[in-house]
């Protein structure tokens, strides 16, 4: 196995707190998906206070891709609603940096970009119903082999809202055909992260033309006759809104990175709508 591969196993037996300590630190800078299992994992967007109510109407518009469950007091990096101790200048694995709708960087912790006009969002992850799917005997390829899940732009298109607008954007897993049901009954239930899928099948129906090439994350094994592409409204949706605005800042997560909080995946979380 390679450093990468062990350091990541190492990171599966440690829990959220020392986990995060792991990533503050600068000692873990990897994906996130099957990390601090049972608890809520989120993709953040971080925005300047001008922009802040404009967003928070994207969200509510499009619930399904961007479940709100989480928001800083402008200025603030504390998440107090989801731990004691979050701090988002420092606690995500990897971060992009966006200007005039552009990725401009990817840096490991945002300390000297933060300033007291920033507002950061949290929005609810498919990474956190995950590790239901796997207690019901699921094996998910980008877990197992320690990839970044794919993910790609579609030809569903948001609901605007001031700035932000542009198409929904898709994570995808493999599934046997005859589980289906039982996908979308386990998902269902996660509502503040994108719950059930929206599409299975040919991808080709919500524009997707080359399922081998996403636009984030790792390219899939090939399909096997007796499975199925699944594809889940993802929190990368306000990032594609990001490259395709005049927003001329903005941080967000680097897909497959994400924020752990101290927010049981079980808990009744209420979608900040």
């Amino acid at each position: 196995m390679d450093k990468a591969f062990n350091l990541f196993n190492k990171a599966k037996t440690l829990n959220n707190n020392q986990l995060r300590e792991l990533i503050r630190c600068g000692d873990y800078k990897g994906q996130t998906a099957g990390l601090s299992q049972n608890m809520l994992q989120t993709n953040i967007i971080i925005l300047e206070k001008k922009y802040a109510l404009d967003f928070m109407i994207f969200c509510q518009r499009n619930p399904k891709a961007c479940p709100l469950v989480g928001v800083t007091d402008i200025g603030s990096p504390f998440f107090r609603t989801l731990g004691s101790n979050i701090d988002i200048r420092t606690d995500v694995p990897s971060y992009n940096i966006y200007k005039n709708g552009q990725l401009f960087d990817t840096v490991n912790q945002i300390e000297n970009y933060w300033n007291e006009n920033l507002i950061a969002f949290a929005i609810g992850c498919s990474f956190t119903f995950e590790h239901s799917l796997i207690r019901h005997g699921f094996s998910i390829d980008h877990i197992d082999n320690n990839k970044v899940v794919p993910m790609y732009k579609t030809n569903i298109q948001n609901v605007s809202s001031g700035p932000f607008a542009n198409t929904m954007v898709v994570s995808m897993r493999i599934v046997k055909k005859d589980k289906i049901n039982s996908v979308f009954n386990i998902c269902k239930s996660f509502h503040w992260a994108h719950g059930s899928p929206i599409h299975f099948g040919n991808p080709q129906e919500i524009g997707i033309a080359k399922v081998e090439n996403p636009d984030w994350g790792d390219a899939p094994r090939q399909l096997l006759n007796d499975e199925v592409y699944v594809f889940w409204a993802c929190g990368v949706t306000p990032q594609n809104a990001i490259l395709d605005s005049t927003v001329p800042f903005c941080i967000s997560h680097t897909p497959g990175y994400m924020l752990i909080t101290d927010v049981k995946e079980d808990a009744d979380i209420p979608i900040l709508q």
